[in-house]
């Protein structure tokens, strides 16, 4: 069943499961990014390797794993929970990982870890609203719920 991307959430949680699995991540409180008008592509990429023999075919292999960045786009909130977290996640001199939740609509759940690497602000023209750009990379298995 397909559904549109319209009420889906994204939280934040200093906070590490005991356990990554669903388990784990639901006994975490995460706090809701607000003014969210898009998160990005979730889910790993594994690289290709190739190698080509002078007497035989081609071998694909699978390499490292990546395991995928969100880049979210939002209304700029300095009052906003969430995004304080945010930032503070992306200050130069913190390397922490923190827990991160997608809600889709339907209720399912995406679950990963991560570290911020800078949430720029975005100033466009006078007809524009001032966003905020994160970068979130995800170092952990994307951990899903149904």
């Amino acid at each position: 069943m397909s559904t549109t991307a319209a009420g889906t959430t994204i939280g934040i949680s200093a906070a590490l499961p005991t356990t990554e699995d669903v388990t784990g991540y639901s006994a975490l409180t995460f706090t809701k990014i607000g003014k969210v008008e898009q998160i990005g592509t979730i889910g790993a990429t594994t690289n290709k390797v190739e190698f080509q023999p002078l007497d035989g075919p081609k071998e694909k292999h699978k390499g490292s794993t990546d395991y995928g960045s969100l880049q979210p786009s939002m209304a700029y909130d300095e009052d906003d929970a969430g995004q304080v977290l945010l930032r503070t996640a992306a200050e130069p001199d913190n390397n922490a990982l923190y827990s991160i939740e997608v809600t889709y609509p339907t209720g399912e759940k995406r679950w990963s870890q991560g570290r911020v690497f800078g949430a720029p602000e975005n100033v466009g023209n006078a007809d524009s609203i001032v966003m905020a750009n994160p970068t979130i990379e995800l170092s952990k298995k994307v951990v899903k719920s149904a």
